[in-house]
C-alpha cells in the first residue's frame, strides 16, 4: 500500500475554502474551536487583517453548551450585541495597531474603545506563531490591560482566536471570537 503524507496546514487551507462563516463557527463547542485554532496555519503577515472585519463572540468557557450557551451564542450574533469587531492598521508585515468597535446604549452610540498593538509572536495556546493583540497600553484601564487576544486564519479571510485573561498563574482562555475580513463593518 502506498502511503502519502499531506501537510495538514496546506490541506486545511484548500479543504475549508469558503465553507465557514461566523454562524458556523458559533455552532462549535469551546473544545472544537480550540482544536480548529491549533490546526490553523501560522500567519505570514499582518496586512491581511487590515480594515474593519466584522467580529463575533463564539463561545464562553464553561457555558458553551446548553440553554445558557445557546442564549449567549444567539445574543452574540444579534444586532443588539455591543461588540461589532476590531479595526486593524498594519505598519509592516509584523507590527501594527487596532481598536475595538463597540455600540453603547443611548446617546453614547458607536465608540472605538480599547486600543491594542499587533505583532506576530508565539501563541500562548501552543507556542506556534499567531497574530497577538496586546492591550497592555497606557490608554487602556488596568482591567483591559490584563486581556490577551490572538488570532489565526482558519479559512481565507476568516480569523479565529482566544480572548485570554492574564492571571497570576498564566493566561487563561475565557472565550473564543472570530473576525471575518470578507465582511467589513459599515462603521467609519
Amino acid at each position: 500500500m502506498l502511503e502519502t503524507t499531506t501537510d495538514t496546514r496546506a490541506h486545511h487551507k484548500t479543504t475549508t475554502a469558503r465553507t465557514l462563516d461566523l454562524d458556523k463557527l458559533a455552532a462549535l463547542s469551546f473544545d472544537e474551536l480550540e482544536s480548529m485554532y491549533r490546526a490553523a496555519p501560522e500567519p505570514s503577515g499582518l496586512r491581511a487583517v487590515d480594515g474593519r472585519p466584522k467580529g463575533r463572540m463564539l463561545a464562553v468557557q464553561s457555558i458553551s453548551r446548553g440553554v445558557a450557551g445557546g442564549w449567549i451564542r444567539a445574543f452574540a450574533g444579534s444586532r443588539s450585541f455591543v461588540w461589532d469587531g476590531k479595526t486593524f492598521t498594519s505598519h509592516d508585515d509584523r507590527h501594527g495597531e487596532g481598536i475595538n468597535r463597540v455600540q453603547l446604549p443611548g446617546v453614547l452610540g458607536r465608540q472605538q474603545l480599547f486600543p491594542f498593538a499587533t505583532r506576530i509572536e508565539a501563541s500562548a495556546i501552543d507556542g506556534r506563531q499567531a497574530i497577538v493583540l496586546d492591550y497592555d497600553l497606557d490608554a487602556n484601564p488596568g482591567y483591559i490591560r490584563k486581556i490577551h487576544d490572538e488570532i489565526r486564519e482558519v479559512e481565507s479571510g476568516l480569523y479565529l482566536g482566544p480572548a485570554m485573561w492574564k492571571a497570576a498563574s498564566g493566561k487563561v482562555t475565557v472565550l473564543w471570537f472570530a473576525l471575518d475580513t470578507r465582511t467589513q463593518s459599515t462603521w467609519s
